[in-house]
């Protein structure tokens, strides 16, 4: 679906910011906003921080963006959603890759004890070194 269709879809203003913001996030890897912020500045020109941090947040509470929080990394986006995805991270260049639902299916682990609630998203970080530190380390 077209950007601009899935923002009118989600009920969300077209403009050339937030555009620019899907585009960074799809042609980028899991961004976090500063990245974000510059890609979408070179496409359109000013664009102040806090513009971007409000269409981030607006993005993904329309579900077309996911936050993603590895533990000491800023929040970071990405554009696949709606299928509890999950990801290594690199320990020692921050690199993340999506990994596929261990499962197959959402909400991809069950807890022990479910506690009343309704699970219906599981959040896996696989953390280890990336190939290219590995090979960087063997040098």
């Amino acid at each position: 679906m077209d950007d601009a269709v899935s923002l009118r879809a989600a009920g969300l203003r077209v403009t050339a910011a937030r555009l620019a913001i899907l585009d960074a996030v799809r042609q980028g890897n899991h961004l976090d906003a500063d990245r974000v912020a510059r890609a979408v500045r070179e496409q359109v020109g000013h664009v102040s921080t806090q513009a971007v941090y409000d269409s981030l947040h607006a993005l993904t509470a329309a579900g077309l963006l996911r936050r993603i929080e590895p533990a000491g990394s800023p929040a970071r986006y990405e554009t696949r959603v709606g299928d509890n995805h999950h990801h290594l991270v690199c320990r020692a260049c921050g690199e993340v890759t999506d990994v596929d639902c261990v499962v197959g299916e959402a909400p991809c682990l069950t807890p022990s004890q479910a506690h009343g609630y309704a699970v219906d998203e599981a959040e896996v970080v696989f953390w280890g070194t990336c190939p290219a530190c590995q090979s960087a380390r063997r040098d």
